[in-house]
């Protein structure tokens, strides 16, 4: 009832007097609360002490007529000053009259400091409120009082109406309480207009007779947004006829929460929803078992919208039906607010909890979840009736919902078990919801359920709560199973390693089918599908819905296509020849690695309607075209892993005389299998087949299998769970038409099928786990198997829908009508990937979490450099897509900048490797990440950027620079135009334009040339430089042959240049300084002044022959610029001098040098003579001794030097043995070595090993005592690394290049010294008896059995030397030459 002031009696009650006259009424100055009541008359007054600080007062009239009442306020009057204290004055049963009320106010003026006023049953007038006249003026100047209470004064409407007056301008009162009265409709829109005014107000309490005072104030209190404490009761009947009191609303500003008990009118409950629909203060409505009808319903779909605080709406029990929740439904859609929903115990059934649920659900990859803020709902009931609508609802929201927190469903018996079952499989997916309560429903029983319920908890460790209480599955006693999984899924779990996961062989591999149109390559993969899995229907992976003119389109782009050999997944990729269109199987290798398997299908007809075949050159070029283009884009799963190509020829039936067309293939094949050998491992056979014959065509879907198991166990292994991934995702994609998902629906995917990479816990280490998703994610994308980049937090899960709906649209845009060539505005390029969206999206049920835009694609091609916007930022900017770029229709091309001080420098990065060549993605990919470079890192400002069809032209700080593509023999011109120094420019090539370049093409090594200054002034064209440019490499090696004085002075002679006899450009030369930077220059310089000391170190220069070192002052440093060296080149040229001289010194050490290499080049005769005489007797020398192996691959013998198991196409030759003289027999045949196995390299390792260290080491010093043998070796220094034992050098760090003769004379010495020791047994023994007995061997089995055979096979005949008798092999040259030294003996 309030803060009611009822003073009763106390035990501390002191006295009791019957007469007041003789109480002394300064005894009681310092009470703080004083309490009139009124008594009858033939009592007296008195007074009644409560407590120490309390005051119970009787007064009535006296026998005089004196009104006891009166004298005291008389007395509080005049004594102001001694009652300081007083605080609280309760005036009950009180009759007021003129004199009386003149008293109280002035009790009541500013001098007494009460604060709390209370009248109990008082009258103020017999006829009506009137008296309060005085009070109300009172009140309305008062400054002190804060509390104001009448309790059953019957003031009514007029009262109310004086005391609303009077608080609407008082600025102290802070609670106003009116009990027990009808202050009518008047009086409470009187209060109301005061609480619009009245910001003072803190609490108001009314007690009303009629509910109908409720609305006007509790909305003017909601309306002005007044922090006032409402309490507004009523009565009500009760059950034995009576009427109680009731609460009919309350407001509590500290928690912001307005609760509606009782029933208000329409027109009540309208009024307050209104000034519910702008109000800030209340956060929580509670109406529960408050009957609504649709129409307040409808003012609370303004609320919803309108409202911004309110935050907990319950509207249980509120007999709310279809219509009504309906109204609620609609105010979600734009409510952002509110978190909390209740509307358990109403009687709408499936249909209108169909509408309530839309907001919380969505229905399509391109809608968004219309209410993300509410996150808790409750709803069900004895009356509702879920329903088939109700539980299809139900389904979708929580598969789709990513907000809602809680979940009740309330004493439901509509709710099957099936539906229950179903509700929790929408839950394993569900990783929001905390809580879900099925409190009552009647379908939660028996075993199913609780399997489900437990499966679902094993995969969804984010429920907290699931509350069964009253469900029959409780009442049975089966749930403790699950609270005690859910307490597990809530405990601590032991911490793992951060990639803890198993590895295990891949299971899946892509074919790429590579060949030009009309091969058959559709054709072919359906019939290895079909002999693969004969009783399965072909698969497609994409079943999209497309108009006719896509199918047409269609037919002619790239297909990616999967089918199952066992647990084997193999991938098909077609890959067509298309040079305009977008390079889409040049990006399928920039994207993926992978184990894969490549097959050359070609055409042996050039087009299968005329059955004209093709030509063995056509064939030729188509071969080879595809394997320098996998050799270019194939990324190596290891370094010991070639890729695997197989040729496979169709059209086999439409040629007459098959085996005349395949011999000369079968032949061109095993040529390219020698010449690729290191890049590729070409299967030797080729298969000719009718790619619509499944039985032509068995034999190669045979090979197909064998290879790609062989591949698999060849090549790395990967994730365990990769391999679980593979068909979960095959599968997957079946069920789901997506092909763009989110990394949030990754990460539900891995919770709901992969057990190593699901969170076991609430509280495991979701870093941790999410680690492990993000390396599976990363081996997918190595497979093939997905698109995933992390920087987006996107995967793309179909890899055939990208390639072939979006980079297929890149090519589709030259038919667009734009600005300029190249570019597309980003609104028409989003429009065109977003109808290829909702046409792959169409009829899917995505997640709303997982849509995705064409702004998404775009953001997905920008990552991927496949194309930059020309204003970043802005949304209506151009996109330029170099992939459409056209050519230049201008004619002459020039130089943008004209001054005569013009620079020009030009430098050519050409391919190392003819196996391989630049691919049609490379510059586009370039011409954007050059931009991203230049001009998006905002270091220059100023920059220029410029494209057209194989050109980039841009101005970097000053300078011009032109980059072209050479696409015909693989190589990029870079070509710069500047007044400023040639060192400025090659600078800016090697620190932007290289690094750039190379970060592209890892795998491709290119050497840099330089292109004659003239080419680059007048833009001479790619075809008349093949004789204007000279290797870097080469320039600087002939500085380095020039004497020190010479190299600055250097001039390089260009020839001119003609076409057709006409001269386009004079012959010329220019100066080595003007075409090298300064650090090119300073290279040189260092290394000739390296040699020099180094020479010096290796000559042991004593301290006497070396000179003092040379103090240089500063003013005579050089600066470090070409003009810097021309000023001080003199001093460069004189100190050059003067270590020459030294070196001219040292005449006397090289003498002697000499001296030790003639005893050198004796020793190593010696030491070949006694290698070829050791025993003798062993074979009678029926055999020649010394042998070599040639390398065959390239066309071109190539000296064996190390040799491995396995190694293939050898072959093993003989020298001449003639003494001092051997040398290599020209057009010697030889005898092929097939393959190399361990038996053969234990046999010859050491022989090897020994031999090529003499033989090195002599070419090395000079001694070429075997001629013909240099030119075998590719690369000397190289050898000598490896074949030079580690003792025979000076140190770890004296390289090959730097023996030189000083070495070849230490090595003589403690070649010496060890032949002392041990003679020459280091080179003989049991190592030579195995080589010798092996080539013995090996001869038998070529059928070299006699003499005769081996002139044959050698061109050599064995003679005997008439000095010594010593046996050699020898060839006719020496032996008609050196018939005096020699003869010959029967073979």
């Amino acid at each position: 009832m309030g803060n009611r002031m009822i003073m009763t009696t106390s035990t501390y009650k002191r006295e009791y007097t019957g007469d007041a006259e003789d109480v002394d009424l300064q005894a009681y100055n310092d009470m703080e609360n004083i309490a009139f009541y009124q008594v009858p008359a033939n009592l007296t007054s008195g007074f009644s002490i409560e407590n120490e600080r309390s005051l119970r007062v009787h007064v009535c009239k006296d026998s005089s007529g004196v009104n006891f009442l009166h004298r005291f306020l008389r007395h509080l009057v005049e004594n102001k000053e001694k009652y300081r204290n007083l605080t609280d004055l309760l005036f009950h049963a009180i009759r007021w009259q003129t004199e009386g009320l003149q008293l109280l106010c002035s009790v009541l003026g500013p001098d007494l400091s009460v604060k709390q006023v209370e009248f109990q049953k008082n009258v103020f007038s017999t006829k009506s409120a009137l008296g309060l006249a005085p009070l109300s003026e009172l009140l309305q100047k008062n400054s002190t009082i804060k509390a104001v209470v009448f309790s059953e004064c019957r003031i009514g409407s007029t009262g109310a109406t004086l005391l609303a007056s009077a608080l609407a301008n008082n600025k102290s009162v802070e609670e106003f309480q009116i009990w027990e009265d009808s202050i009518g409709s008047k009086g409470a829109e009187e209060l109301s207009k005061m609480i619009e005014v009245n910001y003072m107000l803190k609490k108001l309490i009314i007690l009303d007779n009629s509910s109908i005072t409720v609305a006007p104030l509790i909305s003017a209190v909601l309306a002005r947004n007044r922090r006032v404490e409402v309490h507004i009761w009523g009565h009500s009947c009760g059950t034995k006829g009576g009427s109680n009191s009731c609460k009919i609303v309350e407001f509590l500003p500290e928690t912001g929460g307005l609760r509606i008990y009782n029933n208000i009118n329409s027109t009540g409950l309208q009024r307050v929803a209104c000034a519910l629909a702008w109000n800030t203060t209340v956060t929580a409505l509670d109406m529960s078992s408050v009957p609504l009808r649709s129409k307040w319903t409808k003012e609370l779909r303004g609320v919803l919208e309108r409202n911004k605080s309110l935050k907990t709406v319950k509207l249980s029990k509120c007999s709310l039906g279809n219509k009504a929740v309906v109204y609620v439904a609609a105010g979600l859609f734009k409510n952002t607010y509110v978190e909390n929903l209740s509307l358990d115990g109403n009687r709408f059934d499936g249909v209108g909890l169909e509408h309530l649920l839309c907001p919380l659900s969505t229905f399509s990859p391109l809608q968004k979840q219309a209410n993300t803020t509410l996150k808790v709902l409750s709803f069900g009931g004895e009356q509702a009736n879920i329903g088939r609508h109700g539980v299809t609802a139900i389904l979708q929201m929580l598969e789709t919902n990513q907000s809602l927190i809680q979940l009740a469903i309330c004493n439901d018996a509509s709710l099957k078990t099936i539906d229950v079952v179903k509700i929790f499989t929408s839950l394993e997916r569900n990783s929001t919801l905390r809580s879900l309560s099925l409190r009552g429903c009647q379908g939660v029983e028996g075993e199913v359920i609780l399997q489900k319920i437990m499966g679902t908890l094993e995969v969804n460790p984010w429920i907290e709560e699931i509350d069964l209480n009253e469900t029959p599955l409780h009442v049975s006693g089966k749930t403790e199973q699950i609270y005690e999984k859910l307490c597990q899924n809530g405990s601590l779990v032991l911490p793992n390693d951060l990639l803890d996961l198993p590895s295990s062989t891949p299971t899946c591999c892509r074919v790429f089918l590579c060949g030009q149109e009309s091969a058959g390559k559709s054709t072919l993969h359906n019939s290895i599908n079909g002999c693969i899995n004969p009783l399965s229907p072909f698969v497609n992976v994409t079943a999209t819905s497309k108009t006719p003119v896509e199918q047409m389109v269609s037919t002619s782009v790239n297909k990616i296509n999967a089918f199952f050999d066992g647990n084997t997944k193999l991938t098909v990729c077609s890959l067509d020849g298309h040079e305009e269109s977008f390079a889409l199987q040049d990006f399928m290798f920039l994207v993926h690695g992978g184990p894969c398997f490549f097959m050359i299908v070609s055409s042996l007809v050039v087009k299968p309607a005329n059955r004209y075949p093709k030509s063995l050159d056509q064939i030729e070029w188509e071969l080879i075209y595809w394997l320098k283009f996998l050799v270019s884009n194939a990324k190596r799963v290891s370094q010991l892993f070639l890729p695997s190509v197989t040729i496979v020829l169709t059209h086999y039936d439409k040629v007459a005389h098959l085996p005349e067309v395949l011999e000369p293939i079968a032949a061109l094949v095993q040529r390219l299998r020698e010449d690729f050998h290191s890049y590729a491992e070409i299967y030797p056979t080729v298969f000719a087949v009718d790619a619509r014959s499944l039985v032509s065509v068995s034999r190669l879907s045979h090979h197909v299998r064998m290879t790609t198991k062989t591949i698999l166990q060849r090549v790395p292994q990967v994730y365990e769970a990769c391999n679980d991934f593979v068909r979960i995702l095959h599968d997957w994609r079946l069920k789901n038409n997506k092909a763009v998902i989110k990394w949030s629906e990754f990460r539900e995917l891995c919770q709901l099928n992969i057990t190593a990479l699901r969170l076991r816990s609430r509280r495991d280490n979701v870093e941790k786990v999410d680690a492990r998703r993000r390396a599976v994610a990363k081996s997918l994308h190595n497979l093939g198997e997905i698109i995933y980049l992390e920087e987006l937090g996107v995967l793309i899960m179909d890899c055939d829908w990208f390639y072939r709906d979006v980079l297929s649209q890149l090519a589709t845009l030259k038919s667009l009508k734009t600005e300029r060539s190249g570019f597309v505005r980003k609104q028409e390029m989003e429009r065109i990937l977003q109808e290829k969206l909702r046409n792959q999206l169409q009829g899917s049920n995505w997640r709303a979490g997982a849509s995705f835009q064409g702004s998404d694609i775009i953001e997905f091609l920008l990552k991927l450099e496949l194309c930059y916007e020309q204003d970043p930022g802005n949304p209506n900017t151009l996109l330029l897509v170099p992939a459409i770029l056209e050519e230049s229709k201008e004619g002459t091309q020039q130089w943008h900048l004209t001054i005569p001080e013009c620079r020009y420098v030009g430098r050519r990065l050409k391919c190392k490797d003819t196996h391989m060549f630049l691919t049609s993605d490379f510059f586009p990919r370039l011409q954007v990440r050059l931009h991203n470079k230049i001009m998006c890192l905002g270091q220059q400002q100023d920059a220029l950027y410029t494209l057209e069809k194989n050109l980039i032209y841009t101005v970097i700080s000053g300078v011009h620079v032109r980059i072209e593509l050479g696409k015909k023999d693989s190589f990029i011109d870079v070509l710069a135009c500047s007044s400023k120094s040639v060192t400025d420019m090659v600078r800016i090539f090697h620190k932007l334009i290289v690094p750039t370049i190379l970060n592209l093409s890892s795998s491709l090594m290119f050497e840099e040339s330089i292109i004659r200054p003239d080419c680059v002034k007048y833009l001479i064209p790619h075809r008349f430089l093949q004789t204007q440019q000279l290797p870097l490499k080469i320039i600087k090696q002939i500085l380095l042959s020039l004497p020190a004085e010479s190299m600055y002075e250097y001039v390089h002679t260009w020839s001119a240049i003609e076409s057709n006899r006409r001269i386009i450009l004079q012959s010329g030369s220019d100066h080595a300084r003007d075409m090298l930077s300064d650090d090119d220059f300073h290279e040189v310089l260092h290394r000739r002044y390296y040699d020099l000391q180094h020479l010096a170190t290796e000559l042991a220069v004593t301290s006497d022959n070396q000179q003092e070192p040379e103090m240089i002052p500063e003013t005579d440093v050089v600066d470090p610029s070409i003009l810097g060296i021309a000023k001080g080149v003199e001093m460069v040229l004189q100190r050059l001098k003067r270590v020459e001289q030294g070196i001219r010194d040292l005449k006397e050490e090289i003498a002697s040098l000499r001296y030790y290499e003639y005893h050198l080049v004796t020793e190593l005769h010696r030491k070949m003579d006694y290698m070829m005489n050791y025993n003798i007797q062993l074979e009678e020398r029926k055999v020649p001794q010394m042998f070599y192996l040639v390398s065959l691959d390239n066309r071109s013998k190539q000296l064996v030097t190390r040799i491995l198991p396995g190694m293939r196409s050898l072959r093993v030759h003989m020298l001449c043995e003639f003494r001092r003289e051997m040398h290599v027999v020209e057009d010697q045949l030889g005898c092929d070595l097939i393959q190399v196995d361990n038996q053969t390299v234990k046999s010859l390792l050491p022989y090897m090993s020994k031999f090529m260290k003499l033989l090195t080491f002599a070419l090395k010093i000079g001694a070429h005592f075997i001629v013909g043998m240099g030119e075998m070796i590719p690369d000397l220094s190289r050898e000598v690394v490896h074949l030079l034992d580690s003792s025979l050098m000076y140190g770890a760090a004296t390289s090959a290049a730097s023996l030189g003769a000083l070495g070849a004379a230490a090595l003589y010495g403690k070649g010496r010294n060890n032949s002392n020791q041990g003679g020459a047994s280091d080179m003989v023994g049991e190592d030579m008896k195995a080589a010798r007995q092996w080539l013995v061997d090996f001869l038998k089995g070529q059928g070299v059995l006699t003499g005769m055979d081996i002139a044959q096979r050698f061109g050599l005949w064995r003679v005997r030397y008439r000095d010594d008798g010593h046996v050699a092999w020898v060839c006719r040259k020496h032996i008609a030459a050196r018939e005096d030294e020699i003869f010959e003996l029967p073979l």
